[in-house]
């Protein structure tokens, strides 16, 4: 199939007048070598056909896309190389009569997923304006039907591959994943789906009691023992795989594979990409936060103590400690998300 080619000129995203804001740096904005950290994403959405969002993306973005099979591929993009596919390993056999009816009908519950290369602060910009144009074709979001359960993930690039780096911000997403997910509940149809379970509690017990230094060979294996799973709102496994592929196959099982990269995959937030008022900025804010109380010693401590204190040898509810580091939040300022009541 010929290339589908974006005209010279490529027209602005939204406003010629504007160029958006770079999204808000970590606390600790480069990585080991000095360079940027970057963050690349995912989106899942329903209600526009991937051959539509391929050519969307080109009139936005510029570039080249080239179709292969059901798969769209962009290169030389103002984000750089995207990918567009139905986010089911079954498109690889659209070939087979059977199979593609079979995509057919199921097109409303199977998503359409955008998937970028890591960013810059200033490109996630770029590309939170395009859900707007994205919106605007007709995308819909895991609210527009009990059958969708469509998320937003951030692969975020580590600071380092030390407790500072890994350590530190698992720590502090575990310590408050309770109150994340009662403040900004996720939708009902993801709640309901096993991709984005809580962490279990014998985990967050396990990272609390080790504390903020643990080192990485001991975190490791306290969560491959807790939670081998890729479907958790954090899922570490990416990160546990680059530094050692072969102690989490072993945890998995073999059949089980891991794409293994120094990033954070934060897979927690929905996809609204047809609400009025969302934006990847509220999602990124969230786990600015993560990190932001990654480098507090002080507050990370509390966090810790608090969560100790929270719970007995048997926890009956998260409730509880999800109000409690909402107060804990609020009283250090780190969060104008507000209280649980």
């Amino acid at each position: 199939m010929e290339p589908v080619r974006a005209p010279r000129v490529v027209p602005p995203m939204r406003d010629a007048t504007k160029t958006p804001d770079a999204f808000a740096s970590l606390p600790q904005a480069g990585d080991a070598d000095g360079a940027p950290r970057r963050c690349g994403v995912e989106i899942e959405f329903s209600g526009l056909h991937e051959d539509a969002v391929a050519k969307l993306l080109t009139r936005h973005l510029g570039g080249t896309a080239r179709q292969d099979g059901a798969d769209w591929t962009l290169e030389d993009t103002r984000l750089g190389k995207l990918q567009v596919y139905l986010d089911t390993a079954l498109r690889k056999k659209a070939e087979n009569a059977m199979v593609a009816r079979g995509l057919q009908l199921g097109r409303d519950a199977i998503p359409v997923e955008i998937v970028t290369e890591p960013l810059t602060m200033a490109d996630l910009g770029h590309l939170d304006q395009l859900c707007h144009q994205l919106r605007e074709a007709g995308a819909k979001g895991t609210s527009a039907a009990l059958i969708y359960g469509f998320g937003v993930h951030l692969n975020v690039s580590v600071a380092s591959m030390d407790p500072p780096g890994v350590t530190r911000p698992l720590l502090a997403y575990a310590l408050i994943e309770d109150w994340m997910r009662h403040a900004h509940p996720i939708d009902d149809s993801r709640r309901l789906l096993p991709f984005t379970a809580p962490y279990p509690t014998s985990l967050v017990r396990a990272l609390a009691r080790a504390g903020a230094d643990a080192s990485l060979r001991d975190v490791s294996e306290t969560y491959l023992h807790h939670a081998p799973s890729r479907n958790h709102g954090l899922d570490m496994l990416p990160i546990l795989a680059h530094r050692n592929a072969e102690a989490v196959t072993q945890a998995l099982g073999q059949g089980h594979s891991v794409s293994a990269r120094p990033a954070f995959h934060f897979r927690l937030p929905d996809s609204r990409i047809d609400e009025d008022g969302w934006s990847l900025r509220h999602e990124w804010r969230r786990w600015h936060l993560v990190e932001t109380i990654a480098a507090d010693d002080a507050l990370l401590d509390t966090l810790c103590n608090g969560w100790l204190d929270d719970h007995g040898a048997i926890t009956l509810g998260r409730s509880h400690w999800a109000r409690r580091t909402g107060d804990l939040l609020a009283g250090a300022g780190v969060t104008d998300m507000g209280h649980l009541r």
